[in-house]
């Protein structure tokens, strides 16, 4: 009888030993001075720097949706690991949380290393641009589990935060001002609708289409990380509350972080539905609300501040690179009115 190894199984084990080799210089970039020691232990260590008083730890994970199916189908895979680092640090950013460490999985049928390591650099590249150190990861090959050429993505954020400075929302009240920070695109979420518009419209995704940009590449454009932006004005402004505009939209999400007593009043003439999303409600012929519950449609990031604040606000995370718009303000609730109300 034949012997037989692992590769004969369709595991690869040199194939991942070459991506630990490839990716190392990327996580090496991306390390902080907490950091203990570098890739390819059982676990990584990390120390709670000493400038904390009274130290929190805020986790968090996600991926990045089917999103995937148009990477696999238009053979682009160096942006959806800056969107899996975004999805999962902008979400801890929310509650005051300074990113710290970041771990991914990657799991396939089998594993291709050019399109790996294209994967784990966006990845990398996003932890560098949130300074939060890759400090490890699972890279799992699985023979009949995926079609060949596809794989999934999970990301794993963990920040830290001083106690007594966690961002819970519980200090807004009416009068306050709700400021969104827009959005770089669709971001990771509501992609199963957009492929489904694409599929309808069979547009002519490389032809000129905003900014000097293709549909594809616009369609493609990784998650807006807000990290850098939001802890600069964290130092100087009191921040009250953020939601991360992901799945559910801007009707969704913000509720999570207001007392129950408070609404929040949008105005959606404050700022431009950007050319991406009104492609998308016109090709498929989606409502407005359901435009408002699906997709960020244009602001990634919301932040609400007290009214004193909000110049102050939205100068320091202008100064930082952000478009600032005043979405509107805190009202008190009537009625057990939806929390948020997003006016014409």
């Amino acid at each position: 009888m034949e012997p037989l190894n692992y590769r004969d199984a369709g595991v690869d084990i040199d194939a991942g030993e070459q991506l630990v080799e490839n990716i190392k210089p990327f996580a090496k970039r991306t390390m902080r001075p907490e950091v203990l020691g570098g890739l390819g232990g059982f676990g990584a260590i990390v120390e709670i720097s000493k400038k904390y008083q009274n130290p929190v730890l805020v986790s968090g994970t996600d991926g990045v949706g089917t999103k995937l199916k148009l990477a696999f189908e238009w053979n682009q895979h160096d942006t959806v690991g800056i969107d899996l680092v975004a999805m999962s640090v902008n979400d801890i950013l929310v509650q005051g949380a300074e990113p710290l460490f970041f771990l991914d999985y990657f799991s396939c049928g089998k594993l291709n290393v050019e399109q790996a390591t294209a994967v784990i650099s966006g990845i990398a590249k996003g932890c560098e641009e949130s300074n939060c150190a890759l400090i490890g990861g699972e890279t799992a090959e699985m023979p009949g589990m995926y079609p060949i050429g596809e794989y999934d993505l999970a990301g794993f954020a963990v920040g830290i935060a001083e106690k007594d400075a966690l961002i819970t929302g519980k200090t807004i009240v009416a009068g306050d001002v709700i400021l969104g920070l827009a959005s770089s695109g669709a971001h990771s979420n509501g992609y199963s609708l957009i492929r489904k518009i694409i599929d309808r419209a069979q547009p002519d995704l490389d032809a000129p289409f905003d900014d000097g940009k293709t549909l594809r590449e616009v369609i493609m454009t990784p998650t807006r990380l807000f990290v850098r932006s939001i802890l600069h004005a964290m130092k100087t402004v009191s921040i009250k509350g953020m939601a991360h505009i992901t799945g559910g939209g801007l009707i969704e999400n913000i509720p999570r972080i207001l007392p129950e007593n408070v609404t929040a009043h949008i105005n959606a003439s404050s700022w431009r539905l950007p050319p991406l999303f009104q492609w998308l409600q016109e090709k498929g012929s989606v409502p407005m609300h359901e435009m408002y519950r699906t997709f960020n449609c244009g602001i990634g990031m919301v932040v609400i501040v007290s009214e004193k604040d909000a110049p102050i606000a939205t100068q320091l995370l202008q100064e930082q690179g952000e478009t600032v718009y005043t979405l509107g303000q805190i009202q008190e609730r009537q009625n057990q009115e939806h929390q948020t109300v997003i006016h014409p």
